[in-house]
C-alpha cells in the first residue's frame, strides 16, 4: 500500500474521530435542565414511575393492565378496553412540551386538554392535540390539529419508530400546536373562527366542551399502542408579559 493510500487513511480517520467527539451528548430522557428548572419547568413524568398520573374517572387509581413505564415512556399497549390517563392536577394557561411515538401505520392517540371528568368514565372529553402516525393524511383529523375542528399546516411527521417532539402553549383564549419544531396551529378559544368551525365540528351540541378553561391534561388510549416521554409543563400567567 503506497503512501498516499495510508496518509488518506489516517487523515480520514482523524477527520471522522474529530467530528464525532464534537457531536453534543443526546440531552438525558425525563430531566430537566438548569435553565428549564430556572424558569419554571416541571417534569409531568419522571420516566421510572406513574407519580402523578391516575386514570380517568378511577378516583386515584391507575390503569396498569393498560398502561405501565416502558423504556423510560408512559407506555399504552392497546386492546379492547381503553382508559386515559389524566394529571393529578388541574391546568389553565401553561406551555407543554411532549414527545410521542406510535409504531403502527394509523394508528391513533392525543394529547387533550380542558379536560373535565366523571365517575366511571375512563375516556376524555377534551380539546385534543391529534397525535397519529398518519404520514401524507391532511385535514381536521390529521396529526397536530384540534381534532375535528382545525386543521394543521405543515405537518411533517418524524419517521416510523421516531419520536415526534410536540408543543402546546395555552394562554388565556391563545393556542398553539407545534409539530417536530413547526407550529402547525393557531387559534383563539371564543373566536368567530373558532365558533363556526366548533358549529361544524361533532361538538356543535355539547354544553361542557372546552367551556372550562381548567381542567386535566389526558394521554388518549384509543386502542393503539403508543409511548409518551418527556413530559413537562410551564404554568403561565393569564395573560403574556408586555
Amino acid at each position: 500500500m503506497n503512501r498516499w493510500i495510508i496518509s488518506s487513511m489516517v487523515l480520514s480517520c482523524v477527520v471522522f474521530t474529530a467530528s464525532h467527539a464534537a457531536e453534543p451528548p443526546a440531552p438525558a430522557l425525563n430531566t430537566l435542565s438548569d435553565s428549564e428548572k430556572q424558569t419554571g419547568w416541571k417534569l409531568l413524568f419522571d420516566g421510572s414511575t406513574t407519580d402523578g398520573w391516575r386514570g380517568l374517572g378511577m378516583e386515584g387509581a391507575f390503569p396498569s393492565d393498560l398502561w405501565e413505564v416502558r423504556d423510560g415512556c408512559l407506555h399504552c399497549s392497546g386492546g379492547k378496553k381503553i382508559n386515559d390517563l389524566v394529571t393529578a392536577e388541574k391546568y389553565e394557561n401553561f406551555d407543554l412540551t411532549f414527545e410521542w411515538m406510535i409504531p403502527k401505520v394509523g394508528g391513533n392517540s392525543g394529547l387533550k386538554y380542558r379536560v373535565q371528568e366523571e365517575k366511571g368514565k375512563g375516556f376524555a372529553f377534551g380539546c385534543e392535540f391529534q397525535c397519529m402516525y398518519d404520514p401524507g393524511v391532511e385535514g381536521k383529523n390529521a396529526t397536530g390539529s384540534l381534532y375535528d375542528v382545525f386543521p394543521p399546516v405543515g405537518k411533517k411527521l418524524q419517521p416510523q419508530g421516531q419520536f415526534n417532539q410536540c408543543r402546546l402553549l395555552v394562554q388565556g383564549n391563545h393556542v398553539e400546536h407545534w409539530l417536530n419544531g413547526v407550529k402547525v396551529l393557531e387559534y383563539e378559544f371564543g373566536s368567530d373562527a373558532f365558533k363556526e368551525a366548533v358549529a361544524k365540528s361533532k361538538f356543535a351540541k355539547s354544553k361542557i366542551w372546552a367551556k372550562d378553561p381548567r381542567g386535566y391534561i389526558a394521554l388518549q388510549d384509543h386502542h393503539d399502542e403508543v409511548f409518551f416521554r418527556n413530559l413537562k409543563i410551564r404554568v403561565l400567567p393569564e395573560s403574556p408579559a408586555k
